[in-house]
């Protein structure tokens, strides 16, 4: 591909990622910032697939998206059903549309994010596939210590019982890394290497910072804490993967 091509490629996605971090600026400033969310999903997960288009293809992009949303969303029916893995949790009425209990954004955001984290762990440890799945199940899981104090401050899901970070359970996060290496399997045999640009790199960037400077100065009130452990998760493989891309 030429550079004047791939600049024209992955020009979408870049657009996609510019609205979402306005559409972010807005909700961290907004009385009710839940009104943003559906649309900041979206967004993310349409700048993901422009982003992933741009070196893997319209078709491997698209179907890697897929297959991680349709795990995602299996993932979420089953959790809500039964508990397994996350633990016991219930979604609101905040998020429409809902498909069996299960809001379709929310399969949406599995997916959006999931290519970026691929991308991370393609970057940082791309010749050592095990380790590469591992890799990037733990930065998908990390995106989870933003995400899930967040929603819960929302009202988008509600825990039915109280756990130590937040009220949030430990067995969320372990149920995040086992459905989230499954996600990470599944791109590994989709879209592979094709996944491995830039693009997606800056969306899981992008998404580190804005996370980190909303809990720690946007949202009110602010959280110190979650700010410091979704910062530090998130950005431990941020470094990884921009300093063998440098190095490179």
């Amino acid at each position: 591909m030429t550079r004047e091509a791939h600049t024209w490629s992955i020009a979408p996605g870049l657009a996609c990622l510019a609205a979402m971090v306005g559409c972010q600026v807005a909700s961290g400033l907004s009385a009710d910032p839940g009104r943003f969310t559906e649309v900041i999903v979206v967004l993310l997960a349409a700048s993901a697939v422009g982003l992933a288009a741009s070196t893997a293809g319209a078709g491997r992009a698209a179907a890697g998206f897929a297959a991680a949303a349709v795990l995602g969303y299996a993932a979420e029916l089953v959790g809500v059903g039964t508990g397994w893995p996350f633990g016991e949790y219930e979604y609101t009425d905040a998020l429409h549309p809902r498909l069996f209990g299960v809001p379709v954004v929310v399969a949406a955001a599995w997916a959006g994010m999931g290519l970026a984290a691929y991308a991370v762990a393609r970057a940082a440890v791309p010749g050592r596939r095990w380790l590469r799945l591992a890799v990037g199940a733990l930065a998908l899981t990390a995106w989870d210590l933003f995400l899930d104090p967040q929603m819960v401050r929302q009202g988008v899901w509600v825990w039915r019982e109280d756990g130590p970070y937040h009220g949030i359970p430990w067995s969320n996060f372990a149920g995040w890394l086992l459905v989230s290496l499954a996600i990470m399997a599944v791109l590994d045999r989709v879209a592979g290497a094709g996944l491995a640009g830039r693009g997606l790199l800056w969306l899981y960037t992008v998404m580190a910072v804005m996370e980190t400077l909303g809990f720690a100065v946007v949202f009110r009130p602010p959280d110190p804490l979650v700010a410091t452990v979704g910062g530090i998760g998130m950005g431990i493989f941020v470094v990884l993967a921009w300093r063998r891309r440098w190095q490179r």
